[in-house]
């Protein structure tokens, strides 16, 4: 994994919703969570819907086309744990959001 890069900032993903974010050609769904952010690859690997756009139950995020659910904390599908998605490593800093990508 690489360096830590700022995706975003605090007010631009208010609590409860995801966003996706396109940095250093990666597209990443962000979320923000009970002020907790967590970042995901932004495609479902089922068919390809856009994740940022998911239903969020918790800390699991529910595919907006075919209801595939993902845990956030692991990017584990929940039906067939050895199925998953990359994470990316998460810090706040001053109002700006970074991940390790």
């Amino acid at each position: 994994m690489g360096n830590f890069v700022k995706i975003a900032r605090v007010e631009e993903i208010p609590e409860g919703t995801g966003k996706q974010i396109d940095v250093d050609g990666k597209s990443v769904a962000l979320f923000n969570i009970g002020n907790c952010f967590y970042a995901i690859e932004a495609w479902c690997f089922h068919m390809g819907a856009p994740l940022a756009d998911s239903d969020i139950r918790g800390t699991r995020i529910v595919c907006p086309w075919h209801r595939w659910e993902f845990d956030l904390t692991t990017g584990c599908y929940t039906r067939d744990r050895s199925k998953r998605l990359d994470c990316y490593p998460v810090k706040v800093e001053d109002g700006n959001i970074f991940a390790q990508l």
